[in-house]
């Protein structure tokens, strides 16, 4: 197939697959034309970097994840590497989770303090001008 009917199967962009391309994700064979030719294979592999993509990874985390499909697996998280990459990832949304938490903690003390004090009114005082 070409360049064309992969992304239109895909659902993405004939530049993101030239982009794909240009990282050596994506290997185009040429045809006698030099058009970009491409299998079941690359769809497979596009899908892939997508599904990746959509989960959080980075295009660079999916490497691993392709390589291991080139080499044959049935899927692109048989392998050591892509295993690292999920408990690498898991592992950093966990970090952030834990700083927004602390965040969290944080507002829900101030609004507690917030809240023992009785209201008072709000005065807004006007700005003077500095000459």
């Amino acid at each position: 197939m070409r360049i064309g009917e992969l992304a239109a199967r895909t659902g993405t962009t004939t530049r993101a697959l030239r982009f794909y391309e240009s990282q050596g994700l994506l290997d185009a064979r040429r045809a006698s034309n030099g058009y970009r030719e491409y299998d079941e294979d690359d769809y497979r592999l596009v899908n892939e970097i997508l599904t990746l993509q959509a989960v959080g990874l980075s295009l660079e985390d999916t490497r691993p994840f392709v390589e291991c499909l080139r080499a044959g697996h049935e899927t692109g998280d048989s392998c050591a590497d892509s295993i690292e990459v999920y408990q690498r990832k898991l592992a950093e949304v966990d970090a952030c989770l834990s700083r927004l938490n602390d965040v969290r903690d944080g507002l829900l003390t101030k609004l507690a303090g917030a809240l023992k004090t009785p209201p008072g009114p709000c005065v807004v005082v006007p700005r003077t001008e500095e000459a």
